[in-house]
């Protein structure tokens, strides 16, 4: 079995694979400071959990945009599962050439997503994460990657709303019923959900203009991304599973023979 750990500013998302079938998942809070022997405990007793023996895990990938996490995070797949874990960095194996002007600024999680989306839907592809951040990679019909949007995420915008004015309260990210919000609660909702989905398809709209892939395949993924894939034509599918899946891929192309 491969443990897939995919690190992000808010989570870190652990993945169980066996061959190509996602068998469970669960997380942890990314911002809470932890020691090796706190992430290797929490981890094993989240794998024993949820019916994982720890002995059965013999691999694991991570791709992580959070460095400080990473000593410890490593340190404890070592001592508590007794596995050298494959990191997601530079002169991995991708199997799609990337082709931004500073290969090394990409961030290892939009690489997997690419990665899986290429895989599994073909090219071109327009692959969205909607996570603290939302982003929009393009992937040539042969394989090429040099081309990404970067807009603030849902969350992020939400906590801008709530934290820099006074009297505006932190609240739940739901599509309202109506748009025509008459109190302040539905109406920050409105506002952030319906403000998310016309970002969303103008920047479909505009990618497939300046490329001309007008048979443009367009994949989300996400904590959020249900909620506006759900609201809009513009996008094709919603794969809750494709950075885990990207990891998977990317493990099995970089294992040593």
């Amino acid at each position: 079995m491969i443990l897939a750990i995919d690190v992000g500013n808010t989570n870190i998302t652990f993945g169980v694979f066996a061959g190509k079938r996602l068998m469970t998942t669960f997380r942890m809070m990314a911002k809470t400071p932890r020691t090796s022997d706190e992430y290797g405990i929490g981890i094993r007793e989240l794998l024993r959990e949820n019916r994982v023996e720890p002995s059965k895990i013999n691999g694991s990938i991570i791709a992580s945009v959070v460095p400080n996490v990473m000593h410890s995070l490593t340190g404890a797949i070592r001592r508590y599962l007794q596995i050298e874990p494959l990191v997601v960095s530079a002169g991995i194996r991708t199997g799609i050439r990337i082709t931004a002007e500073n290969p090394k600024e990409i961030g290892p999680d939009r690489i997997v997503d690419v990665v899986a989306a290429y895989e599994k839907y073909g090219g071109p592809v327009l692959v969205l994460d909607f996570g603290t951040a939302t982003t929009y990679d393009l992937v040539t019909e042969d394989g090429r990657f040099g081309v990404g949007i970067t807009a603030p995420g849902i969350r992020i915008s939400a906590k801008a709303l709530w934290e820099d004015t006074a009297k505006l309260p932190e609240i739940e990210i739901k599509k309202p019923d109506s748009i025509l919000a008459r109190e302040t609660v539905s109406s920050m909702q409105a506002g952030l959900v319906y403000g998310q989905i016309g970002q969303t398809e103008y920047i479909i709209r505009q990618v497939k203009k300046e490329t001309g892939y007008e048979n443009l395949k367009v994949v989300a993924t996400g904590g959020l991304g249900r909620i506006i894939a759900d609201e809009t034509d513009a996008i094709d599918v919603y794969d809750s599973s494709l950075t885990l899946d990207g990891l998977r891929i990317l493990f099995e192309k970089n294992r040593k023979a």
